[in-house]
């Protein structure tokens, strides 16, 4: 059975996989080759560099085991006609996105961005307008992993949460939940509003501008789930007319974000290159997960962990 890496992991992360499945064949490769496609059982990819004309070539396929939570880059109908088993690493970002969700938060509340300009103009001022993070509202779109983590981290600092998600289904770590349909009423108590939710067509545009409307004029709205939350002229309107007090965003609409657009130049934005899930231990966690499926797949269990619905995008 021959095992293909469309990308090259650490050799101190490549041995042991060597050496826990030495009945495997294992090809590592830095790019994606048909060549290679054509002869692999599973496929090991970021998942952006599968095309629905790979797809053809894969023949032998059956497993895709996706090192990323996103897979809207990726030819799904192609794979479903395949009856391709698509699984993912969904959860290995959580600790990563939420410490970046809450550094940006309490740069923003102590006014670090405010000192660093100060410092850049050599300029000693005690005018820096800081709050303090306890005692305010977060309301959190997509409660999962990644939310419900950043939800646990702000109840430590004495922050009341409140979740949204399609159904309002309870989640951890939420000390109240909404469903979509009740955003609107909620957003006027929030301080926070921090969206981790992925790229489907239910979440397209969820945000309107009624939704900026309602925010607090004081309110942080961060992105860090999919750049379709909102559009991006929507998003620019709500900040050049202070409809909100800040915007952190880690995920556009179009990615990269163009170098003329009004986003870079406003004081209030803090623009993150979708950055926010990097970390130095994202393969690690990636291979994690992977080698206990591998070793169910090889006893012939495809209950494997993370497996994806391509026909609804998670």
């Amino acid at each position: 059975m021959r095992v293909y890496f469309t990308f090259e992991p650490r050799p101190d992360l490549r041995e042991p996989l060597l050496t826990d499945f030495p009945q495997l064949d294992f090809v590592f490769d830095s790019g994606l080759s048909n060549e290679e496609l054509q002869q692999a059982d599973i496929l090991v990819t970021y998942g952006e560099d599968l095309t629905e004309e790979n797809i053809q070539y894969a023949t032998k396929l059956k497993w895709i085991f996706v090192a990323s939570a996103g897979i809207e880059k990726m030819p799904a109908r192609a794979i479903m006609e395949r009856g391709i088993l698509v699984s993912n690493v969904r959860g290995i970002h959580k600790t990563p996105m939420a410490e970046s969700m809450l550094a940006h938060i309490l740069a923003i509340k102590r006014a670090l961005p405010w000192m660093y300009e100060q410092q850049k103009k050599s300029e000693w001022s005690k005018k820096a307008k800081q709050t303090e993070l306890r005692d305010s509202t977060a309301l959190i779109l997509g409660p999962g992993a990644i939310g419900s983590e950043v939800g646990r981290l702000l109840q430590a600092f004495g922050v009341t949460t409140i979740g949204c998600n399609r159904s309002g289904k309870e989640a951890a770590y939420m000390d109240s939940m909404i469903s979509f349909a009740q955003l609107k009423e909620a957003l006027p108590n929030a301080d926070i509003v921090i969206s981790v939710l992925p790229k489907t067509p239910e979440t397209t545009h969820l945000l309107k501008e009624e939704h900026f409307v309602a925010m607090k004029s004081s309110a942080i709205f961060m992105n860090f789930g999919r750049g379709n939350l909102v559009d991006e002229k929507v998003l620019i309107q709500a900040i050049a007319t202070e409809q909100i007090g800040y915007a952190v965003l880690d995920v556009f609409e179009v990615e990269p974000l163009s170098s003329d657009s009004p986003l870079w130049s406003f004081s209030n934005v803090i623009v993150s290159p979708h950055i926010s899930s990097h970390s130095s231990r994202y393969v690690e966690r990636s291979l994690e997960i992977f080698k206990p499926s591998l070793t169910k797949w090889l006893k012939g269990d495809t209950d494997l962990e993370n497996v994806m619905d391509l026909s609804r995008g998670y």
